[in-house]
């Protein structure tokens, strides 16, 4: 098996070799932001093509502002590493990449002040729910954070014990999955991944201020939506009333990709099979990932030199 290497300190190393003290402020308060980056496998090009990397990235550096850090790279330069990266680990099939902005100082006590690190790993990675199939999803106990708690916004990895908490209690109960309400009662969006239903013809998502991860495949959707199909994308609250009576629903994000919704709180979504709506930006959406569209290839970059 080849050696896989870690981005960490300005260095490719090996990932057996990439340590971090357990004094570290990021793991002693979570203090730490993160993307979640997709690269699709292309068999017939062989080559992998990283799904909108410089969005995540851009991302990254807003969000640093939130927890008062400061990037130590520009936007380009991650993007660079990550496909130096890439090519130094030779992966191939689909794969996941996390980079990580983190608190690497030592020192006790939860002030978001000290040294700023970065780093990057890579590995496969298949999907992380069955998109082929609807979920069973239920609506969780657990509230989503508030934005003037821990914003999920800011993709702060101390705010993944909230979704730790939707993610585990659902699949305990039987669900594949779950959404999580606002403390005023909306739908904000499921445990690590954002959320779309369709009410007669259009596509309905929850606002931004629904404390949610602002998603760019959310963002994805809304362009492949209007633009290729003429949906009408709405932006709005959400009733929970609303999830039992609307015609389709489906979950998206980088992990989530685009998984069709089937069953709410033990009610059929429509008629309980995968929507037209929904089967159609999936289909299109994979087609565009991986490679298949010329039209939307500014949205991928090619990690091997063909």
């Amino acid at each position: 098996m080849n050696i896989q290497y870690v981005f960490m300190d300005g260095e490719f190393v090996p990932e057996e070799n990439a340590k971090i003290s357990v004094k570290t402020h990021a793991f002693l308060y979570g203090t730490s932001i993160f993307e979640g980056i997709r690269g699709y496998w292309n068999e017939e090009e062989k080559q992998i093509y990283v799904f909108r990397m410089k969005e995540h990235f851009e991302r990254m550096h807003k969000n640093s502002k939130i927890m008062h850090m400061k990037p130590q790279y520009s936007i380009d330069e991650m993007c660079d590493i990550t496909i130096e990266l890439l090519k130094k680990n030779n992966l191939e099939g689909d794969i996941y990449i996390r980079p990580t902005l983190y608190k690497s100082g030592c020192s006790i006590g939860p002030k978001l002040t000290g040294k700023d690190s970065f780093l990057i790993f890579t590995c496969q990675m298949g999907d992380y729910v069955d998109v082929s199939k609807g979920l069973s999803i239920c609506v969780s106990s657990w509230n989503r954070l508030e934005d003037n708690t821990i914003p999920p916004r800011g993709k702060i990895s101390g705010a993944y014990v909230n979704t730790g908490l939707i993610k585990t209690d659902a699949l305990k109960a039987g669900f594949d999955e779950a959404l999580a309400l606002s403390r005023d009662g909306h739908v904000s969006e499921g445990s690590a991944m954002n959320f779309y239903l369709v009410e007669n013809g259009k596509l309905i998502t929850s606002r931004t201020i629904d404390n949610i991860l602002v998603g760019i495949t959310r963002d994805s959707i809304r362009e492949i939506a209007q633009k290729e199909f003429g949906i009408e994308v709405i932006e709005r609250a959400i009733n929970r009333t609303e999830l039992y009576i609307a015609d389709e629903a489906f979950f998206c994000g980088t992990g989530a990709q685009v998984s069709p919704i089937t069953s709410i709180d033990h009610r059929l979504v429509g008629d309980g099979n995968i929507g037209p709506v929904t089967k159609k930006i999936q289909d299109l959406y994979f087609n565009i990932v991986r490679g298949k569209t010329e039209k939307y290839k500014h949205w991928r970059r090619p990690v091997y030199d063909n």
